[in-house]
């Protein structure tokens, strides 16, 4: 365990590079939580400086007609029903990625989540009602039960700087069941006057969206106008509007794309570039298009507005409360306050930690939270930041002093529970490393990605056998990317706890040189020069010409003649299809892909980001290696 020191040191920002779905996520939220706060902090100096302009603008009427048919709300409702629901889809739309590709595709890892999530929800309530059943504000217990959870992951990259990103995907898996408990809470309690008719006809385009799915129509239009209509019949019906982006999201499938599907798209744009016509371009554009699952592209195409403008722009619109000395000394003392407030800082994080303790102990341990107790505690601290979907309750529980109240308490929550998040991570920082470790990343086994295992008799493999670590690395020798890859992972081969493996899988739709040059470095192999002639080909990656082939062969020493007749007879075409089907059944389609012990590295390939990952990977191999 002494062999842990050191591994989880160093300040590596964890959002460097990262382009993977979830970590493009979670770098948005963080980026974005300045400019939430700033939202906020305008919201409260205008609030108090220009009391009556604030109210003045937020209630400003504005109208949308189509012919005799006129909708017209007030800015303050545009905002909380009309584009908060793109942050809902936002929202739909990263739960069902965590289904699909997250830690949620084990179904099993389900359980976890679910119940902490779900207590992290009835605890709060409970504190709330204990300060409030029977008074005026029992009516708004729903203020008290949701987290931002990206606020949350926002401000936990600020105050726990340094801590492993697993940390930050356990806040999001377990409160993604918060996000979607908290809207039905708003359908079902807070939306009143339910017309039947209206509500039918949401019901029933909603219907069709989801047969469409299931038939996998890629109509984008088709989906917008029952979206439209989904959201003005729930408006119509009495029901937050909100929740058709929260369902249209849950619709949208993620995957990665295939290599099937990628060659397919190569194909396409060739011949485009053969015959560049209108007809070929959106027949090329298509093709790409469709290679990138809906989720990723409603991700890609909403996330930022949703981060950087609508969430800002809803925290002016209703974070704005007139403070004064006595306004405050009536809120700390008011129910609806403390209940807020108490219930956020003790409910959230009593109610993960306990759960997450009583699963593990009376599971046996076959169910645990899938980082170590301090990451678990942090997480509930953290999760003590209500505001978004707390605020859009409050402003239909509350109005006059107590929406003012229920504010002071929601902001009241946001900056304690950021300091006590702070006191945790900080106290974890101060451990001995090899606890330090155990503290952040725990016991629980990881999914491992790469379905087939590294077997010292068949890969090729540069490193110690006996390695903490090892790095598996997709490739092909006409990449250039691989080829950039390379100094990086010569640079990081200088640990000496770490072992390499090279598997090839030649994009021979896109690099026709690819797959001879995979033969040869095979063919190498047989005459023990495999990892001499892999550095020479990715060296000279411009040369593959079988002459170019026959000359490393003879600069290496080897039987030039036996090299060109094995490939000649293509005798390791099938041990390089092992390769290509094994690189198929863990959804690799494209090079370089690392995988780093077991597990698919969706981050950048510079040294920094593959060390930290090393660093990580070694830690909990450590741990293991020391609980056995």
């Amino acid at each position: 365990m002494a062999d842990v020191v050191g591994l989880l040191g160093g300040r590596t920002d964890w959002r460097r590079g990262f382009a993977a779905p979830m970590r493009a996520f979670l770098r948005t939220e963080a980026g974005s939580s300045g400019v939430l706060a700033a939202a906020i902090v305008a919201a409260l100096v205008w609030a108090n400086v220009a009391p009556g302009s604030y109210d003045e603008v937020w209630r400003t009427e504005l109208s949308v007609g189509l012919g005799p048919d006129v909708l017209s709300l007030p800015l303050h409702e545009w905002i909380n029903s009309g584009l908060m629901t793109l942050f809902f889809l936002v929202v739909g739309l990263e739960a069902r990625r965590e289904f699909d590709l997250g830690d949620l595709r084990d179904r099993s890892r389900f359980v976890l989540p679910m119940l902490a999530g779900i207590a992290g929800m009835v605890a709060p309530v409970l504190i709330y009602l204990a300060f409030n059943a029977g008074g005026p504000g029992s009516h708004g217990w729903g203020v008290a039960m949701s987290t931002d959870t990206a606020l949350a992951l926002g401000l936990l990259a600020l105050v726990g700087r340094g801590v492993p990103d697993r940390v930050r995907v356990f806040l999001l898996t377990v409160f993604v069941v918060d996000d979607l408990l908290a809207l039905v809470v708003i359908a079902v309690v807070y939306s009143a006057d339910i017309r039947v008719m209206p509500l039918t006809a949401a019901v029933v385009a909603f219907a069709i969206v989801l047969v469409l799915s299931l038939f996998h129509v890629r109509k984008a239009w088709i989906y917008v106008i029952l979206g439209v209509l989904m959201w003005a019949a729930l408006l119509e019906s009495g029901v937050d509007p909100v929740v058709a982006g929260l369902a249209i999201g849950l619709t949208a499938p993620a995957y990665s794309p295939g290599r099937e599907q990628l060659e397919e798209a190569t194909g396409l744009f060739r011949l485009f570039r053969e015959q560049p016509t209108p007809e070929l371009a959106r027949s090329a554009t298509v093709g790409l298009t469709t290679t990138i699952s809906p989720n990723e592209r409603l991700q890609y195409l909403y996330h930022p507005w949703t981060s950087y403008l609508i969430v800002p722009l809803f925290g002016l619109a209703n974070a704005g409360v007139t403070i004064d000395a006595a306004f405050l000394g009536q809120a700390f003392t008011s129910p609806i306050t403390l209940g807020i407030l108490l219930g956020y800082i003790v409910g959230k994080p009593l109610a993960v930690t306990t759960v997450s303790w009583l699963l593990e102990r009376l599971s046996g341990g076959r169910i645990r939270p899938g980082v170590g107790w301090a990451a678990v505690v942090g997480s509930g601290t953290i999760a003590g930041i209500g505001f978004t979907v707390s605020l859009l309750i409050a402003t239909i529980a509350f109005d006059g002093p107590q929406l003012a109240e229920a504010k002071v308490g929601l902001l009241s929550a946001v900056i304690v529970a950021s300091a006590l998040t702070w006191a945790v991570f900080r106290a974890a920082k101060l451990l001995s490393p090899p606890k330090k470790a155990l503290a952040l990343l725990g016991k629980a086994e990881q999914l491992q990605d790469l379905t087939d295992p590294v077997d010292p008799e068949r890969d090729h493999i540069r490193g110690p056998e006996t390695a903490s670590v090892t790095l598996v690395e997709y490739g092909d020798f006409e990449c250039p990317y691989c080829g950039m890859a390379e100094p990086i992972v010569r640079d990081i081969l200088q640990d000496d706890d770490l072992r390499f493996v090279w598997r090839h899988l030649p994009l021979s739709d896109v690099h026709p040189r690819a797959q001879i040059a995979a033969e040869v470095a095979e063919a190498a192999a047989a005459q023990g020069a495999f990892w001499e002639m892999h550095d020479l080909l990715l060296a000279n990656q411009e040369k593959l010409q079988p002459k170019d082939l026959i000359g490393y062969a003879e600069q290496l020493g080897l039987d030039a003649d036996r090299l060109h007749d094995d490939v000649k007879r293509h005798v390791a075409a099938a041990r390089v299809a092992q390769d290509v089907e094994s690189a198929d059944t863990s959804g690799v389609s494209g090079t370089p892909t690392f995988f780093v012990n077991g597990q698919r590295h969706y981050g950048a390939y510079d040294v920094e980001t593959l060390k930290q990952a090393i660093k990580v990977a070694r830690a909990r191999a450590k741990i293991g290696v020391a609980e056995s």
